[in-house]
């Protein structure tokens, strides 16, 4: 497979695959009959009404509609959950060790059966909420893919590559890169390995780039660096059965059909799976004094109702220099109306060189204090305030969320990577009032 890619954010696409040329209708969506005797079928991602900026739909053209299939029955969820009071609350710092993932020939996981839900809130059926989720799988998804009908999922690698097929076409995404999965797009995933990474999920919201303001015209993550799949396809009968999982509700359900659901030969529209590269990103900051605020780093944001308010901002922290004078370079001390959820896909975070691991997280929740540990604010008080490259060969990010954020009995208990010693390394810290 070699990976092509449309390149925007947002855009009209059109698409076909090569071996069929002209599949695409010319000028209308549903002709009487589509070329090479395809079908029809629209995947709307907005309300028909909404507003030309926020209408979001895709016709896609295929061998056979979706609907062929049996009816769903009930699969097994394993660690997924949008129980949010399984446990009780908990404001503490939050810090885990990286998730563990299971060895192949003891425990084959593929994406779907991977799948732990770490924390959350809100609704699935009001349609707001979001919730995080650790993937970890060591094996390739065989003739079953799943669709999401409760939100989108933007998935950040940590380890291992994944090469998602999805009815739009194929993608290979990386560590260091990120894709997103939206509400009712099928897809499924073959890995190459032990595999790990993090899902934001979002329902109610779609992610979109965040406004710009004074930044002016460019900045952040640059529109043309989004990639779009592709259309390819598969006329492949299944005899022994095609799988189709819906996450719906909360829960997972299973449906049988005898043919590959990846039978798209061309489409057009602007609601597609994309992908983006973090080392992309431009990165904005303070070049005087004081350490600007965290969402001078935001990628794709998914608004709630209240305008300047997020319902999840995926922020990131990517190689940069800082050259800030008289100023406490590092995360400041912070209590937050927002949830702050973290994550490192490689390197040393900053603040808290030690303990916070690739593959592992942490959480800071509503009004619960945070920020650098003992030995990081010692040596940036005393740091000779140069040029210096910040987070070199690094990168962390952070889910932030205006939801108070609920952890999952998994996230708490069963998966035993609880960092029960996380508050230390806030102890050495000593007073140095001297009035």
């Amino acid at each position: 497979f070699v990976s092509q890619y449309m390149s925007g954010f947002g855009n009209e696409y059109v698409s076909e695959d090569p071996r069929c040329p002209g599949a695409l209708p010319e000028g209308q969506n549903n002709p009487q009959v589509c070329p090479y005797g395809l079908y029809a079928e629209q995947l709307s991602g907005s309300a028909f009404t909404c507003p030309r900026p926020t209408n979001k739909r895709s016709w896609l053209y295929r061998i056979l509609p979706s609907v062929c299939h049996k009816p769903f029955k009930p699969l097994e969820e394993g660690h997924l959950t949008h129980n949010w009071d399984e446990v009780e609350p908990d404001p503490n710092q939050l810090r885990w060790k990286p998730f563990e993932i299971p060895k192949a020939p003891q425990k084959k996981l593929d994406f779907v059966s991977g799948l732990h839900t770490l924390c959350g809130a809100g609704d699935l059926r009001g349609r707001n909420g979001i919730a995080i989720h650790i993937y970890v799988c060591n094996t390739s998804m065989l003739d079953r893919c799943l669709y999401n009908s409760d939100g989108d999922f933007l998935i950040v690698p940590q380890q291992g590559k994944l090469l998602i097929t999805t009815e739009f076409g194929k993608m290979l995404v990386e560590p260091n890169e990120i894709c997103v999965i939206q509400q009712g797009m099928r897809f499924s995933v073959d890995v190459f390995g032990e595999t790990r990474g993090y899902i934001l999920e979002v329902y109610g919201a779609h992610f979109e780039l965040p406004d710009l303001g004074p930044i002016g015209a460019n900045g952040l993550a640059n529109p043309r660096d989004f990639l779009v799949p592709v259309a390819w396809y598969e006329d492949r009968q299944v005899p022994g059965g095609y799988t189709v999982i819906s996450k719906y509700q909360g829960k997972l359900f299973a449906a049988q059909q005898d043919f590959s659901p990846f039978n798209v030969v061309a489409w057009h529209g602007n609601y597609t799976p994309y992908k983006y590269h973090l080392e992309k990103f431009m990165v904005i900051n303070a070049v005087a004094f004081d350490h600007a605020d965290p969402s001078i780093f935001t990628v794709l944001t998914a608004k709630s109702t209240r305008p300047g308010v997020a319902l999840a901002d995926f922020v990131i922290f990517p190689p940069r220099w800082g050259v800030a004078n008289n100023t406490f370079r590092p995360p400041y001390y912070h209590r937050n109306c927002m949830s702050e959820f973290m994550g490192l896909i490689k390197g040393h975070y900053e603040a808290k060189e030690e303990g916070f691991q690739p593959g592992g997280g942490s959480l800071h929740s509503m009004m619960t204090p945070h920020g650098p540990d003992a030995d990081c604010f010692e040596k940036a008080s005393k740091a000779k305030l140069e040029p210096e490259r910040v987070a070199e060969g690094t990168m962390s990010f952070m889910f932030e969320s205006s939801l108070s954020l609920a952890v999952t009995k998994w996230g708490l208990q069963t998966s035993n990577c609880l960092d029960k010693n996380y508050y230390k390394c806030w102890e050495p810290l000593k007073s140095h009032f001297n009035p």
